[in-house]
């Protein structure tokens, strides 16, 4: 997430003070990316030094205001024309826990596998409900429009985002039981595994709509 270019957005809306940004910020992402106010005042700083903003006096309360600058302005237009840089993907934990789960002694990679099935399921579940109050809060018009549906495009691209890990999980146990040594066929299959061996594919992507009676876990929305 690019807190940088987040501020300077904020900013381009008018000259704001650091907790100011801060609570927009959170408001405008629903609080999925918490920021703190030592990280708005070490951007701003950074921000300030490459002439992006520049200090702007004071509120009524004495809290120092902050401005874009053209430079800033440029530098944001160009933000939003870039793609995304896709050359060095983020690092993802669960890649990294079962990469070095294969072949790693004593680890059930399969029982790894079901549990982060489990909690990506529970998750799906408390985003899809996290849209439906998003988009409760447009239709009744009792809040402000714009960060409802900033923060629905939030919850929607996180909806995706574990649909996609549930296929990818799928996809992963499949592999395994086609690659599973001849001690490995021999072992009692779980339901999962059973179903998949007897399909001899994977299983339906598993969705929100499955998952029943599961604890919300989610962060919700400030405010």
């Amino acid at each position: 997430m690019s807190i940088r270019h987040g501020l300077l957005a904020l900013l381009e809306r008018g000259p704001r003070y650091g907790s100011q940004l801060r609570t927009e910020f959170e408001s405008r992402t629903g609080s999925t990316w918490p920021l703190n106010v030592g990280q708005v005042y070490t951007t701003l700083a950074r921000l300030e030094r490459d002439g992006l903003v520049a200090p702007d006096g004071e509120d009524a309360a004495g809290h120092t205001l902050y401005a874009i600058t053209d430079p800033g302005r440029a530098e944001l237009r160009q933000w939003y024309e870039r793609p995304v840089d896709r050359t060095n993907p983020p690092r993802d934990e669960l890649s990294i826990k079962l990469a070095m789960a294969v072949g790693a002694p004593g680890v059930d990679i399969r029982a790894v596998i079901q549990s982060q099935r489990h909690a990506t399921i529970k998750a799906m579940q408390d985003y899809t409900r996290l849209k439906a109050q998003a988009l409760a809060e447009i239709e009744s018009g009792r809040s402000g429009e714009r960060d409802d549906l900033a923060w629905l495009l939030v919850v929607e691209q996180l909806i995706f985002q574990t649909e996609a890990e549930a296929r990818w999980l799928d996809h992963c146990e499949s592999r395994l039981v086609r690659l599973a040594g001849p001690a490995d066929r021999g072992a009692e299959p779980t339901p999962h595994q059973a179903a998949t061996t007897a399909k001899g594919t994977a299983p339906a992507p598993v969705t929100a709509a499955s998952a029943t009676d599961l604890p919300r876990r989610a962060r919700t929305r400030r405010g």
